[in-house]
């Protein structure tokens, strides 16, 4: 293949993998899209196809190893925790059985009734005293 055509499947490489890390924005295919930039910058030198190839895969999965933890870490730094944190681990009653099956389930905590579930989908009746493990989305999960 020719210098032009390697240029060329390699910016389309950069284009694709932008386009799909801008459409999920999870640190998913940035790094292949510096990789195969750097293996079109290389096509310059005119080295043959397996060693861009070999630039493009070993430059994307050390970057990947090296950048995505730093990377992640500062994307997670932006949550700002909330007032709602502070109901992990504190005890709450259950005022209407959880049955996960059902869909069923509320506690109250602080004087608020909030929709629960149990973590290992046990049936916790009316009345018991359950820890709250986590919150996801507007329901608590629970243990006994």
């Amino acid at each position: 293949m020719s210098n032009s055509t390697m240029l060329a499947i390699w910016l389309g490489i950069v284009i694709v993998t932008l386009v799909i890390e801008i459409i999920t924005q999870g640190l998913t295919t940035i790094w292949f899209s510096i990789g195969a930039a750097v293996a079109a910058v290389s096509t310059l030198w005119d080295p043959p196809i397996w060693v861009q190839i070999v630039i493009f895969c070993v430059l994307s999965v050390l970057i990947m190893l090296l950048a995505r933890p730093i990377a992640k870490r500062m994307m997670q730094s932006n949550i700002t925790p909330t007032n709602i944190d502070r109901l992990i681990s504190e005890k709450a009653v259950v005022i209407k059985e959880i049955n996960n099956k059902k869909g069923s389930g509320q506690v109250s905590v602080r004087d608020l009734e909030w929709l629960a579930r149990s973590e290992d989908d046990s049936v916790i009746e009316k009345g018991e005293t359950v820890t709250i493990l986590r919150i996801e989305g507007v329901k608590l999960i629970v243990k006994k």
